[in-house]
């Protein structure tokens, strides 16, 4: 029988929370690695050795979706004060969390600290910090960005050569003060920081489980349940504690852990979510979500955490790679080079900004249009619209100006103001749009209400013709692996054809990243990439219910049950890959 565990997340009520104090740790001998000297010139890809390893799947009911019109869906947000919620207009997929793990340096937090500021654009609502001085853990964590949580008295509160951060979005409710990470927590061994970017499809399961043996949860983060694996797990030494509890889970993740002496980092056998390793000139190893953060911290990358790979950083062995389990063909998120890595990023061993780019000319070749100017969307679409105007032999311009000073909410005048959030974040330049016909290159259309407004903003500014064009193929379904999109009923391009999403954004023409033609220029990588969020077909099925409705209550951290939870999730679809005929989930967008 599993042994009872009450293993929380520190507190963040306080500036600073309390330290947890060491029992004692263990050293790192086993024959089933590889280990590399701390301060080597070049790592050379690790050996893995074999493990067993059998997932069990079950296919969900299908929940079809509803023909009512999209805009029922929708309702103001607002404050009793009278503000408005901004973040109903943003229309994005939201990529949930960036990590940082920093061994090394006698500088950890404040480094971690900047590695978190190159990684903002990943979560905007917390953010936490966790170093380690003297054997013991201590953290920081708090709501809003990097630059509100953190401050010079906060770092001087954070010594030790050892550190990792985290930020994150919220999914819903208010900001979640329980639920920010890194989480620290103490068990019989003792103590243990972790910060986690993606989402565990069996997360409900799993606490079910481990509930019923005792476990008591402090918060409703899927993250949590990973310390509790880990602290009733009996496996030595401590790292194969964090393999046996990570053979438990199913989707995606790719992880940092804090101890009194060791660094690891842990990615998922699919690779859905990026990770990277990198070192610094005084040999301190970084690693971070994105080669951005390594580059602001002056760390030169080395190369990725391959799927499936445990890496443990001590000061006796060194860096160690362990097999986490035998792993299928990767299946990292294209979603990454399209929306959410900063195009200055290296992910999955691809330029961000040369594959936007790429996007771009696609659009260009595929779907021409006479026009006179390229704009983009900002920020995302710039790549993508550079690359068609090159491609096309049309000036991109800058159409559409952004404003970086907005918050989440503002205070909205009595007389309402058409399109408030958007223009609020997008002004358009008359001198540039004019009398013109203009194309408009966006990352993506996720519900389309951004769109529409876009247009209209475009179209009173004078332009003759707006054409859209999309670089991404139509999203059709939702993504269980740490991506936060609405349910598939709420996704336009489920509901609607290309036509029917032209007229309804009010667009002159509108053309999509052909799937086949992305997939071409993926190469021999094609087949490493998750497209499930283009075609309903899920590498790792989700098990249990977890697309939000929009508007419904969800667990906030600080107040509601858990089981208000289920209030805010709807039934994922089967596996498509086991069905002879095309779900009418899916049905429209894949004719």
């Amino acid at each position: 029988m599993a042994a009872t565990s009450n293993v929380s997340p520190l507190s963040s009520s306080s500036p600073l929370a309390k330290p947890i104090s060491k029992n004692h740790s263990f050293s790192l001998n086993t024959p089933q690695k590889t280990t590399f000297p701390l301060f080597p010139k070049t790592l050379q890809k690790p050996s893995l050795f074999p493990c067993n390893h059998v997932c069990h799947t079950q296919k969900p009911q299908l929940t079809v979706s509803s023909k009512k019109p999209i805009s029922d869906f929708f309702s103001t947000s607002r404050k009793e004060d009278g503000s408005a919620f901004v973040d109903d207009d943003d229309d994005k997929p939201r990529e949930e969390c960036g990590v940082v793990g920093i061994f090394g340096d006698p500088e950890a937090s404040r480094l971690c600290y900047l590695a978190l500021h190159a990684l903002q654009h990943r979560g905007q609502e917390g953010a936490g910090i966790v170093a380690v001085n003297n054997d013991v853990l201590q953290s920081i964590t708090g709501v809003g960005l990097v630059s509100e949580v953190f401050n010079e008295s906060k770092l001087d509160q954070l010594p030790g050569e050892m550190a990792i951060g985290h930020v994150r979005y919220s999914t819903a409710g208010s900001s979640m003060l329980k639920n920010v990470q890194p989480f620290v927590a103490g068990y019989r061994f003792g103590s243990i920081g972790v910060g986690h970017n993606g989402n565990l499809v069996n997360y409900r399961a799993l606490r079910a489980m481990l509930e019923e043996n005792g476990s008591i949860f402090n918060t409703s983060s899927d993250t949590e349940v990973v310390l509790h694996l880990i602290a009733i797990s009996k496996a030595r030494p401590f790292f194969l504690r964090i393999v046996e509890a990570c053979e438990k889970l199913e989707g995606a993740y790719s992880m940092v852990f804090v101890t009194e002496d060791k660094l690891v980092a842990v990615r998922d056998p699919h690779g859905f979510r990026p990770l990277v390793m990198g070192r610094r000139s005084n040999g301190a190893v970084v690693f971070a979500s994105e080669t951005c953060a390594l580059d602001l911290i002056e760390a030169t990358y080395e190369r990725e955490v391959y799927p499936g790979e445990v890496l443990v950083v001590d000061k006796k062995d060194g860096v160690q790679s362990v097999c986490l389990m035998p792993h299928p063909e990767p299946k990292q998120c294209i979603f990454e080079h399209i929306y959410f890595a900063l195009p200055n990023s290296v992910v999955f061993g691809r330029s961000v900004y040369e594959s936007r780019h790429v996007f771009g000319e696609i659009l260009a070749t595929e779907a021409p249009v006479d026009c006179d100017v390229v704009i983009a969307v900002p920020d995302s679409g710039v790549v993508a619209a550079i690359g068609y105007a090159a491609k096309a032999g049309v000036p991109f311009q800058q159409g559409l100006i952004r404003s970086h000073y907005v918050g989440r909410t503002f205070i909205e005048p009595s007389q309402k103001i058409r399109d408030f959030g958007v223009k609020l974040k997008l002004s358009p330049v008359r001198g540039v749009l004019e009398g013109k016909r203009v194309v408009v290159v966006d990352d993506s259309i996720v519900r389309g209400t951004t769109s529409s407004k876009i247009v209209r903003l475009i179209k009173e500014a004078g332009a003759k013709e707006v054409h859209m064009r999309i670089a991404s193929p139509p999203i059709i379904a939702s993504c269980y692996y740490g991506v936060d999109t609405p349910s598939s009923e709420e996704l336009i391009s489920n509901r609607m054809s290309v036509e029917e999403i032209r007229e309804f954004i009010g667009c002159d023409s509108l053309a999509f990243l052909p799937f086949d033609s992305l997939k071409k220029m993926l190469s021999s990588d094609s087949p490493k990439f998750c497209y499930a969020c283009f075609s309903g077909k899920y590498p790792v099925m989700p098990r249990e219910v977890k697309v939000k409705r929009v508007g419904d209550f969800l667990d906030d951290g600080l107040n509601g049950p858990f089981d208000s939870i289920d209030g805010g999730w709807i039934q994922g679809p089967r596996n498509l890959d086991t069905e002879k005929e095309i779900d009418p989930l899916y049905q429209k967008t894949k004719i």
